[in-house]
């Protein structure tokens, strides 16, 4: 049986990556109130076990890198749904909270194993003549993710309670999605005549020749940074708006249009990113990040606070992109799985220790809108950091996208 063409590998990992960034990243907080209301768990309990997720998101990363980069993506992405699955169906018995805490460290390691980076690293092995693409195509998709997920749950909820909706999202992702996972990623597919000048594995960079570089230590410090930033800003964005006045359906109608915004960034560059060089758009990108923060402190209009969701929804959404693009043109594809599983766990880590580590530094602000303002200093440090990364000394034969 022949392994499925591009378009469909592309468009089942698009619906994997919509399913299960819905599922293991925006459904959370749905099931944080019923659960209170049934465990009379308090939130900071409740906080910990995703925070714990997410800080093995991060620790678990370089190990499915290098597991890709062996050869084993499709085993990857099959089991790491499977592992989401699970989670869920124990997360679903959980009447004690060193069980909520197991399962959500099966599901922080399954992020690590399905949510984009996996994904990106499979494709960028799979089609180096289109990686570029395809990434594009899965974060287009999973950009609708926070837009399928609180309707969903809340319906699950209403329907099934919060037990029986965790079993519900447990069993699609192990009956559907762990299936379609192992379909769109058998056999080896045909690789197009690459050009001339297109890179061999001989030519890629390794791990320990990526860490010599000052590109690879800025590359990871501007994202670092900047999930640091755009963590702390979702984890603060409603007492944030409480505290200049706001009512909730005010803050809503606002942050309402950060999804779509990252959505439309993400279909510009589907059609014009081919045309622009991938530093140039990430210095716009990551530019989108201190100024959308620095108008969300300071501007107490309405407006102004669209601007706000249009500019910090664009970069959110272009930002995924630069990651995955500008690492195997920096470094080849030889080993992208291990230097990109390297560079975003620590950024990951980051993402995690942000909204305690915010909250402590509100208590030594004078409010929401001092931190805002230090947020902003870090985003244009990221900018700094990633102008600063010029491409390796002896960098691989690019491959066009």
């Amino acid at each position: 049986m022949n392994p499925p063409t591009f378009r469909a590998t592309v468009a089942a990992l698009a619906l994997g990556q919509l399913v299960c960034w819905a599922a293991l990243y925006y459904a959370f907080s749905s099931f944080v109130l019923p659960m209170q209301r049934a465990m009379a768990w308090s939130k900071p309990q409740m906080m910990g076990a995703f925070t714990l997720g997410l800080a093995l998101w991060g620790v678990a990363t370089y190990a499915v890198g290098g597991a890709i980069d062996r050869g084993h993506g499709r085993r990857v992405m099959t089991a790491g749904a499977a592992l989401a699955g699970a989670g869920f169906l124990l997360w679903s018995q959980a009447a004690s909270l060193p069980l909520l805490y197991t399962a959500w460290a099966l599901l922080g390691v399954s992020m690590a194993m399905t949510l984009y980076e996996p994904a990106f690293n499979v494709l960028t092995k799979r089609f180096p003549e289109r990686y570029v693409q395809g990434i594009t195509s899965l974060t287009l998709v999973g950009g609708f993710a926070s837009t399928l997920s609180f309707p969903a749950v809340a319906g699950l909820i209403a329907w099934l309670d919060w037990r029986g909706a965790l079993q519900a999202i447990g069993v699609l992702l192990l009956v559907v999605i762990a299936p379609l996972h192992a379909w769109a990623l058998r056999g080896t597919p045909p690789v197009a005549a690459r050009p001339a000048n297109a890179s061999t594995e001989a030519d890629d960079a390794t791990l320990h020749e990526a860490l010599r570089e000052p590109s690879f230590w800025l590359l990871t410090a501007t994202f670092t940074l900047y999930a640091f930033g755009s963590a702390a800003l979702w984890a603060h964005v409603m007492p944030a708006f409480a505290a200049k006045g706001f009512s909730e359906a005010q803050a809503l109608a606002v942050v309402v249009w950060i999804g779509p915004a990252q959505v439309l960034g993400r279909l510009l560059f589907l059609a014009f990113g081919q045309r622009v060089s991938t530093r140039r758009i990430g210095l716009v990108v990551l530019a989108g990040l201190p100024v959308s923060l620095a108008i969300f402190a300071l501007a107490n209009q309405i407006a102004a606070l669209l601007l706000f969701a249009l500019l910090f929804g664009l970069a959110n959404g272009l930002v995924t992109i630069v990651r995955g693009s500008l690492v195997p043109q920096y470094y080849g594809r030889g080993h992208v799985g291990r230097i990109s599983g390297a560079m975003s766990g620590i950024a990951l880590l980051s993402r995690a220790a942000a909204p305690l580590a915010t909250a402590w530094l509100l208590l030594a602000l004078p409010g929401y809108t001092e931190m805002l303002l230090v947020l902003a200093g870090l985003g244009v440090a990221a900018v700094a950091a990633f102008a600063w990364a010029r491409p390796p000394r002896n960098p691989p034969p690019a491959v066009a996208p």
